[in-house]
């Protein structure tokens, strides 16, 4: 994995585990990689792993259980893209809109090229 250095290492780790279990690659009640594992496996500090896993857990999308490790909770995925879709409203929607204005574009602009970009990744 690659990390950048614009966001913390945790959360890029967090954002990651996020994607598996939004892409279905993990469902609920699948266990996730050990501690260690996962650290192996992204060549990261297994205390940065640990407080990723603990700041998943604070949002009930995993849970600890002991003797067996960690697993996704019931209904994770349905809770990861409301906050992802709050996040796209809020945030990067906002900048969207910011550069609109700055630049002058339509919202026919923005939704005749929002369109079309989707229609070509269905493809």
């Amino acid at each position: 994995m690659n990390f950048n250095e614009t966001k913390p290492i945790y959360l890029q780790i967090a954002d990651y585990i996020y994607d598996r279990i939004i892409d279905n690659l993990l469902k609920e009640g699948d266990r996730i990689p050990s501690i260690r594992e996962l650290g192996g496996e992204l060549e990261v500090n297994p205390n940065t792993v640990m407080r990723s896993y603990e700041y998943i857990s604070e949002r009930n999308i995993i849970r600890n259980k002991r003797g067996v490790g960690f697993s996704v909770c019931k209904d994770a995925r349905e809770i990861i893209i409301n906050h992802r879709k709050k996040e796209l409203m809020d945030r990067e929607l906002k900048a969207i809109a910011q550069t609109m204005l700055q630049l002058d574009v339509t919202i026919e602009e923005i939704s005749s090229s929002l369109l079309a970009h989707l229609e070509e990744m269905r493809s």
